[in-house]
């Protein structure tokens, strides 16, 4: 389990994450199909690259930044798990679900986001969106080529701090 000893700068870029456990967790709970591994810093994991449409070059990967996963002792059989995911300018999320509840907050930049069923929406600094379990998200990506977006991500889900991500 990792610490929630994760502190904030003014509620906008992670500064640090406690190194107790971190490295068990992302190698055996987060190491998932939807992760290429470990960036070398140790802390950080990497979405597999993603082409928005369907052309040659890929995009840029966005890094996920595991923040804390703590068991819910008011609800048996569930965790509450925190990420930080960065989006370098024009990084991009393929098509994926995840096995649990998620709410969405963007830290900083502009991200386009879009669930199955409804329009793309574009999210600036401050703003929300919510996923419910198992919905198909069709994409989520950096609306600037040249400025970075970072989100935080809070999931709810089974106790067990496995993979959030789910290729779909």
């Amino acid at each position: 389990m990792i610490g929630n000893q994760a502190r904030l700068r003014t509620g906008q870029s992670l500064i640090a994450v406690s190194a107790v456990g971190v490295l068990f967790a992302l190698t055996a709970k987060w190491a998932g199909p939807d992760f290429i591994g470990v960036v070398p810093d140790g802390m950080e994991m990497q979405m597999a690259n993603a082409d928005a449409d369907g052309a040659a070059g890929a995009r840029p990967k966005t890094v996920v930044t595991p923040v804390s996963c703590e068991q819910l002792p008011n609800v048996p059989g569930k965790s509450i798990t925190t990420v930080i995911v960065a989006f370098p300018p024009n990084g991009f999320t393929p098509r994926h679900r995840h096995p649990g509840s998620v709410s969405a907050f963007v830290l900083k930049g502009t991200l386009r986001s879009q669930l199955e069923g409804s329009p793309a929406v574009v999210y600036t600094e401050g703003q929300t969106w919510f996923e419910p379990p198992s919905t198909v998200h069709l994409f989520a990506e950096n609306a600037s080529t040249t400025e970075p977006a970072e989100l935080l991500a809070t999931f709810i889900a089974d106790d067990d701090c496995g993979p959030l991500t789910i290729p779909d």
